[in-house]
């Protein structure tokens, strides 16, 4: 059953507008059913076309993920047109015969609201929507053990977010996939071994490697290209049949993004390779720089970026926001990386702005960053001035697009 908060009629209303002779009609599980389009966190979003067994291979893979049965009541705070909410735990509950509590929009007053009230199983968070939840200042008093997981995904999950739920006997299941994937791809599992930084292992029905730039499989701990094949990977681009020729090869989904996988053949996902920097011909991975810099208290986010440098050929550069009331500086930050992570690594300038560039789905768009970091160059660091008013004043506008 679905629970609409303020927008859906009675079933009584909808059988009462059907007509037919009440035969179930025949589906082709090789028909198109959805359109779900890419998040566009690297460039313009695409329209991945999922057929009718890509949303059933997926719903029985996040069955086996959660151990999910028809007594568990998912909470969707995702947006549904965006292929997490609806299909990580939404769409899987439907077809056990679970519930589903649906919000119109995610606010983390709402979402601890619903915890109290409602007590479902599961539900799932992106860092964002997690990160609004731990900072509502309800979260310590909120009853949050009706919860036996929370799911979660993205390339950079840190550590903190997970402990403040586990801490809370929360246990977080982390899953990794794309729009192309329907998402589910691989997972952790609610009764399986769990390792820190890991997104699991391959789904049930699912196969997934890491392969260098000529095709061949890495060896586990080297860092390559991560692809999937089953019969949850999307058909085709909606009337882009260039990109899709790119990424789909010989039933293969390149994703685009880097990982490895350890001996075990669990997998670590690292970045999208569109995002790696290359500086001296050493690979540069923003998000385990990002992972770093979100660590020092008084950061409330960052996003790490490559700049053309005549020399290294990129160097990065470092957007932050501080935590209300926090002046730390680039000498601070500095010395905070400088003790995990080698030179090379550490960002050569730090741009303080007030928000970075979201899409919908809270995830940070790069991209956007790169087309907005090209005009400072070469402002030196400190120097910004007007050129971060004005910064400031374009991400604004484009916080949540």
């Amino acid at each position: 059953r679905i629970i609409g908060l303020d927008f859906a009629p009675s079933l009584e209303d909808l059988l009462g507008a059907a007509s037919g002779d009440g035969r179930n009609p025949h589906v082709d599980l090789i028909n198109p059913l959805l359109i779900v389009y890419t998040s566009g966190t690297t460039g313009r979003p695409k329209g991945a076309v999922l057929r009718q067994e890509a949303l059933v291979w997926n719903a029985v893979m996040s069955q086996h993920m959660h151990d999910m049965t028809a007594a568990d009541h998912v909470l969707t705070v995702l947006p549904l047109f965006h292929v997490g909410g609806l299909n990580i735990q939404t769409t899987p509950a439907l077809q056990l015969g679970a519930t589903v509590t649906l919000h119109p929009r995610f606010t983390p007053e709402a979402t601890l609201d619903s915890l109290a009230r409602d007590k479902p199983t599961l539900t799932v968070l992106v860092p964002a929507t997690m990160q609004a939840v731990i900072e509502h200042p309800r979260w310590a008093d909120t009853d949050i053990g009706c919860l036996r997981a929370l799911t979660t995904g993205s390339t950079q999950v840190p550590q903190g977010l997970v402990g403040a739920f586990t801490a809370r006997g929360v246990p977080v299941l982390q899953v990794y996939g794309s729009t192309e994937t329907c998402p589910i791809a691989v997972y952790t599992r609610a009764n399986g071994d769990q390792r820190a930084g890991s997104t699991g292992l391959p789904g049930l029905v699912c196969e997934a490697r890491v392969t260098d730039d000529s095709g061949q499989e890495c060896a586990p701990g080297v860092a390559g290209e991560v692809i999937v094949r089953g019969p949850n990977v999307f058909f085709e681009y909606w009337g882009n049949a260039d990109a899709t020729a790119e990424t789909l090869r010989e039933g293969w989904y390149h994703s685009g993004d880097i990982g490895t996988r350890d001996g075990d053949g669990h997998f670590f996902i690292h970045d999208r390779k569109k995002n790696m920097i290359i500086s001296g011909a050493e690979n540069i991975y923003p998000a385990e720089v990002e992972r770093v810099l979100v660590a020092h208290p008084d950061i409330a986010e960052a996003a790490v970026i490559g700049r053309a440098d005549p020399r290294w050929q990129e160097v990065p550069v470092a957007y932050v926001v501080r935590r209300a009331d926090c002046t730390v500086d680039a000498s601070a930050l500095e010395a905070h990386l400088l003790g995990q992570l080698a030179r090379f690594k550490v960002p050569r300038e730090y741009v303080f702005v007030d928000a970075l560039p979201r899409n919908a789905m809270g995830k940070v768009q790069h991209f956007r960053l790169r087309e907005i970091d090209s005009p400072l160059v070469p402002a030196k660091a400190g120097t910004h001035g007007q050129e971060k008013r004005e910064l400031d004043s374009r991400l604004r506008g484009n916080e949540r697009t």
